[in-house]
């Protein structure tokens, strides 16, 4: 956080919304849930209405919608969530086809047209298929249409596990070059420190970087997830960071207030009272590539690296070199995503490599031009090169 901006900060909260355009809205289950274990049609057709505003004045939206595993409980009367993967996996889809037809019906009333986008994180991992779902997400918009975006929860097994909707949400973002995030929950933001704990914990306004003391915030409150919803705040936060990165601000808010969005509305005009946590955008943002390299990836191994490779690559811009690497962990090929950890194990950057595992434990420590003479070839002098090298 920053404190020497509190008197600034609506001001500039205010320009960066009048600017916003396209909007990623997420949703949690714990947002769409009556009871526990039923879809409340009601807070889905108060969303669509409310989403219906926004988009009859021009935004282009994209819904990341929870729910599927919570429609289909309710289709087969069930009165605990499943535990298992394949009961995850069979149940959700099951409630697909329900959550779909849920907001075709109440959007609907509004005129406005809904497209359904399942996504992998497969998907998302290969480039060519990450250029096509932004292909298809601009084309949508073109049409006017709204797209509503899930995990493909039938066919993956991560996804439901750690209840990724909320880092889905942040990818999506990044995908589509989004101007806003905003992610209704069930809380009312972040908060100073973990309200299920603390009475006296308060909400915090606004955060302008995303450290590893913000990070770590509420920790415990991870753990006291709503009975439906299962992410958290930590993947909030984190959602929150990958978005910042790539230009993009997040505004955390409770989703079950009445008029939310409407709120956030006309806030933008100084008639509304303050709600939720706002993440200012990071003004050095990553490109497109770099973001999908930093934040989409899933890393493969790592690479140590000692004190000095770490200052010419993180102030000095550099590309990595052989000779500043002093460990090598894991089992990846040329191409492949690793992380670079400093002597203390503390990651600070992520990069596409251009040798494989096995050839960089063989090489590491040497100079670039003893490559060859150890492997008996050389693909090039740089293990990571600075364009495909993302300093977290």
């Amino acid at each position: 956080m920053c404190r020497d901006r509190r008197k600034n900060y609506p001001g500039e909260k205010q320009k960066i919304f009048k600017k916003a355009k396209r909007i990623v809205i997420k949703v949690g289950s714990a947002v769409l849930a009556k009871d526990g274990f039923t879809l409340n049609i009601n807070s889905v057709l108060a969303l669509a209405q409310e989403i219906s505003v926004l988009w009859q004045n021009h935004y282009e939206i994209v819904l990341v919608s929870s729910g599927a595993i919570l429609a289909g409980m309710e289709k087969l009367n069930l009165s605990a969530r499943p535990q298992t993967i394949p009961q995850k996996q069979a149940i959700a889809a099951i409630g697909q086809s329900s959550l779909m037809k849920a907001y075709e019906e109440s959007f609907a009333r509004s005129g406005c047209k809904l497209a359904q986008i399942l996504l992998t994180n497969d998907d998302i991992c290969n480039r060519r298929r990450y250029l096509n779902a932004r292909n298809t997400f601009t084309t949508l918009f073109r049409y006017g249409v709204i797209p509503i975006v899930n995990e493909n929860d039938s066919v993956v097994t991560n996804e439901i596990k750690f209840g990724d909707n909320d880092r889905l949400s942040g990818l999506v973002a990044g995908l589509i070059s989004a101007d806003l995030l905003i992610i209704l929950s069930h809380i009312e933001g972040l908060y100073t420190s973990d309200p299920t704990e603390d009475p006296e914990a308060q909400v915090i306004p606004f955060v302008e970087n995303i450290t590893r003391d913000v990070r770590d915030m509420n920790c415990s409150a991870k753990r006291k997830t709503s009975f439906i919803g299962t992410g958290g705040i930590q993947t909030k936060i984190l959602a929150a960071q990958e978005a910042a990165k790539a230009g993009i601000a997040t505004w955390l808010v409770n989703g079950k207030s009445p008029e939310v969005l409407s709120s956030l509305l006309h806030y933008s005009d100084g008639t509304k009272r303050e709600v939720g946590t706002f993440f200012f955008p990071e003004k050095d943002k990553l490109n497109s590539r770099k973001t999908w390299i930093g934040y989409a990836l899933r890393a493969k191994g790592k690479l140590m690296v000692d004190e000095g490779a770490r200052h010419m690559l993180s102030v000095g811009k550099k590309s990595l070199l052989a000779s500043g690497i002093i460990g090598v962990e894991g089992d990846f090929g040329v191409g492949d995503l690793v992380q670079c950890t400093d002597p203390g194990d503390h990651e600070f950057a992520r990069g596409l490599v251009n040798y494989n595992a096995d050839e960089l434990r063989i090489i590491k420590g040497k100079k670039s031009s003893e490559i060859e003479q150890c492997l008996g070839y050389k693909y090039y002098d740089e293990i990571i090169h600075r364009d495909d090298l993302v300093i977290l």
